[in-house]
């Protein structure tokens, strides 16, 4: 598994981030935490930039940021010259007034609101990538009443099964994005009649959390296929978008490529393959989320009781669990755990670590082996910077935690605590 680029134990067993102790973080902003490591994320960026320009230099990189969403991570990532890859108004306003530049914003999604499509026009971004032929009359209706033209890129259906959780799959046949390739010859009919639409290339997204650079290779693969086939019809493709980036390491198993080699296989296709299928040189567009953020992010919680059942289990019951982090509950995301001031020790017993929420499938781990924790102790959970507080709720009437980054030695407040009065702002007593 990976640990953010700063973290460290010291020899007295204290975990460190960014130069700042995790008792301390907790004491200053309460838990649970999110914490993010500035470093790691512009290290990150800089990793895929730097292994593509080496390899296939006409590449951009869009910052899926459904994976973290926040005005200071956007910042971030912007300045490393990252574009963004957004699915809603809000995150569009979130980009926006992040300062990021409109130009570099593509805007996903499979049934994007006429409204959100209208604040899209108006804020000007760069892309449109059209899901169905609903939304491609929208956009089309739209842009025709602005006189102005939007440049879109269309979801494929690559056919292409990547090996992870199901309902992370996005890729194969029996899917809810992208048009099938049956219904190609009838959307470049619709994309050629279409006059306020400018066709830019394809995209495709075979899933997250994928392992095997091959998949990858076969999804660019089929892409170039199915470009040539518009190219053959008139619409030159200068855009591949493959989108996401590779996997994270979450727990010791977990064993994904270096993002070297993931760009070796890809540029190999492509070289090989676009100018034979009559493709000059397409710019590939490549869209990163979860392995940008997910590393960089670490989790606090303070233990609030332990319960023995003899012969059966020990729970442990900390003060957060399905609400900033719902990936469990949800398909069984794997994490690893450590005891905040005695990473160290050695000796280890099994315990399982619950959340305060009312269900019984609110655990963030079964049966770990850790130091016997007490009341009031601290675990640090590993790689939650990705879809722990953007997938966040308020179940139960719990706030939801704050956030800080951390970076040489400084902590600062990136996401405030939620209060009680945030909980009820929008609420209406008849």
């Amino acid at each position: 598994m990976s640990f953010p680029a700063t973290a460290k134990i010291t020899k007295e067993g204290i975990i460190e981030i960014g130069g700042v102790s995790v008792e301390v973080l907790a004491e200053k902003f309460g838990t649970p935490l999110y914490v993010m490591d500035e470093q790691t994320i512009r290290q990150k960026c800089r990793e895929y930039r730097l292994a593509f320009q080496n390899k296939y230099p006409n590449t951009s990189f869009i910052y899926a940021s459904k994976a973290l969403s926040t005005l200071s991570i956007l910042k971030i990532v912007a300045e490393e010259g990252f574009g963004l890859d957004i699915s809603s108004g809000g995150e569009l306003y979130t980009a926006l007034k992040a300062g990021v530049d409109p130009e570099t914003i593509y805007f996903h999604g499979n049934n994007k609101p006429a409204d959100e499509i209208t604040e899209a026009l108006e804020a000007k971004i760069g892309r449109f990538v059209v899901d169905n032929l609903e939304e491609l009359n929208e956009l089309n209706m739209q842009a025709l009443k602005r006189g102005e033209k939007a440049n879109i890129l269309v979801r494929l259906n690559p056919g292409v099964e990547a090996h992870t959780h199901e309902f992370i799959q996005t890729g194969k046949i029996d899917s809810k994005f992208g048009f099938p390739q049956s219904g190609i010859p009838e959307l470049i009919k619709k994309i050629k009649a279409a006059k306020a639409i400018n066709f830019v290339g394809i995209h495709a997204h075979i899933g997250s959390q994928i392992f095997e650079a091959d998949s990858f290779a076969k999804e660019t693969d089929v892409l170039i296929e199915l470009g040539a086939k518009f190219k053959k019809e008139g619409l030159e493709v200068k855009e591949i978008n493959i989108g996401g980036g590779i996997g994270i390491s979450y727990v010791d198993s977990d064993d994904p490529p270096p993002i070297e080699a993931f760009a070796e296989k890809i540029a190999a296709v492509l070289i090989e393959k676009a100018e034979a299928a009559g493709l000059d040189t397409p710019k590939l567009v490549l869209e990163p989320g979860r392995s940008i953020v997910g590393e960089a992010g670490i989790t606090i919680y303070r233990v609030g009781s332990v319960k023995h059942i003899p012969g059966i289990r020990t729970y442990v019951s900390v003060d957060g669990g399905m609400l900033d982090n719902p990936r469990p509950i949800l398909y069984g995301a794997q994490y690893k755990v450590l005891v905040a001031n005695r990473a160290l020790d050695e000796e280890k017993h099994k315990q399982t670590i619950g959340g305060r929420f009312c269900e019984s499938g609110d655990i963030l781990f079964k049966d770990v082996h850790i130091p016997m924790v007490k009341k009031d102790d601290l675990l640090v959970v590993f790689c939650t910077g990705a879809y722990g507080y953007s997938m966040a709720s308020n179940y139960n009437r719990v706030p939801r935690p704050a956030m800080v980054l951390v970076n040489d030695g400084k902590a600062k407040l990136i996401i405030k605590r939620e209060t009680y009065q945030d909980l009820i702002k929008n609420d209406i007593l008849i």
